[in-house]
Order: C-alpha cells, then sequence, then structure tokens
C-alpha cells in the first residue's frame, strides 16, 4: 500500500517537473514577502509598505495555486496518454496533440517510457522541432497577452477532449 503511494507521488512529481519547480519558487517568495509583511504592519504606525508586502504575498500564494492546479493537469494528461498508449500502441498522432508546451511534453514523454515508447516520441518531437530550451507554449511565445484568455486557461487546466488547443 505505502509503494503504490510513494509510486504515484513520484509519477506526480516526475510527470510536471516545472510547475513543482516553480511553486518551490513561488512559496519561497511568498514567504519572504509575508515575512516583510509582518515586520512592518508589525510597527506602531500603519504604513502602505506593509499593505503592499501583504499584496505581494497574496499573489504569491496565488501563483502557487496556480501552478499546482498545472502540475495536477499535467499528471492527469500523463494518465490520459499512458492509457492511450497502453490501449493502442505507438501512435505519433497522440505526440503531436502534446507537443505544443514543455509541461505537456513531460508529460507525454513519462508516459511513453512508461509505456516503452519513450525513443519514438522523443523522435516525434525532435522531428516538430522541439528541443530542451524551447519551455514557453507555443501559443505564449506567439502572442505573450493570449495567457489571460479563457481558452488559453481551459486547455492548459481541463486536458482532454474536450479541450481545444489555442
Amino acid at each position: 500500500m505505502l509503494g503504490i503511494v510513494v509510486s504515484e507521488a513520484s509519477r506526480y512529481l516526475r510527470a510536471a517537473p516545472f510547475p513543482h519547480l516553480t511553486t518551490v519558487k513561488v512559496s519561497s517568495l511568498a514567504m519572504v514577502a509575508g515575512a516583510e509583511a509582518r515586520l512592518v504592519l508589525a510597527q506602531p504606525e500603519m504604513s502602505w509598505l506593509g499593505w503592499l508586502w501583504l499584496a505581494l504575498t497574496g499573489l504569491f500564494a496565488w501563483g502557487v495555486v496556480l501552478c499546482q492546479a498545472d502540475a495536477l493537469s499535467r499528471y492527469r494528461e500523463f494518465q490520459r496518454v499512458r492509457r492511450m498508449l497502453s490501449r493502442h500502441g505507438f501512435c505519433p498522432r497522440i505526440f503531436r496533440l502534446v507537443a505544443s508546451s514543455r509541461c505537456q511534453r513531460d508529460a507525454a514523454l513519462l508516459a511513453a517510457r512508461e509505456t516503452g515508447c519513450r525513443a519514438q516520441a522523443k523522435r516525434v518531437f525532435r522531428e516538430l522541432g522541439y528541443r530542451w530550451y524551447h519551455i514557453l507554449p507555443d501559443a505564449i511565445v506567439a502572442n505573450p497577452l493570449c495567457f489571460f484568455h479563457p481558452r488559453f486557461l481551459r486547455s492548459t487546466f481541463i486536458p482532454g477532449k474536450g479541450a481545444k488547443h489555442f
């Protein structure tokens, strides 16, 4: 039982390394900003600087929530791709659907590794022109403001058939 929990936790971490690393960094920023807010707000006189630190703490805490939502989405995507590969075998079309961001490619590569077709999946991504340094999603590279578009957010946080790739 404990082995299964540890195995799934390991998969959860490996399916989305970038969101988890970003969570650690943003958590650190939230703790520092929170400590600063506490120090400034503990002063006898009220200061706008304390409220600024408090607002930053809230923004960083929201960043942690978003990073973990993204990590959970990547884990669900890993499970979905692994099921498809187990059921149908290797199909390049599966990997073309998840090639638009580094996080999706990481999740798909983990699924391919577990089903025995990692080399083929890496070859598909390489043929599509993706390298290790392509981190940002294609939609963000094309238009940085599309991050705030509902369709982009839906395709990021709700993987599957219903989510349209932006």
